[in-house]
């Protein structure tokens, strides 16, 4: 399948697949308290995209019990790499090293995370 073709989530559907890639299998009364943590969302509108999102296949719905559980079917790490690469294509022409050079400009980057970015260029160079 073409990358252009696959169903991307949008922001909120994103906010609620963090929650459940974090707590795993949950009910909507979870997803949404914990969603209004953070901001005010209705129980009815995180139940309405909860639903799209089974429909859209990000995740199944367990209907055996009168609570219905829903749990992620799409991998965390896959979905990451198609928004991270749909980003660098689109914002930064395919360049990695644009990316880079913007987020490490942009703000102050602690010591640890500067080792491990250079941990990663060495284990990327040792790979070549």
């Amino acid at each position: 399948m073409k990358q252009n073709n696959i169903i991307r989530p949008t922001e909120a559907e994103l906010k609620i697949l963090q929650i459940l890639w974090i707590s795993g299998p949950s009910t909507v009364r979870y997803v949404n308290d914990i969603l209004n943590e953070k901001k005010d969302v209705g129980y009815t509108t995180t139940l309405k995209i909860m639903q799209i999102m089974t429909k859209k296949g990000f995740v199944e719905r367990n209907k055996e019990k009168r609570t219905h559980i829903y749990k992620v079917v799409i991998s965390e790490k896959e979905t990451k790499n198609l928004l991270m690469n749909k980003f660098l294509d689109t914002t930064f022409g395919g360049s990695a090293a644009k990316l880079v050079m913007q987020a490490l400009g942009n703000h102050k980057t602690h010591k640890e995370e500067l080792k491990k970015i250079k941990d990663l260029i060495k284990k990327i160079e040792e790979n070549e």
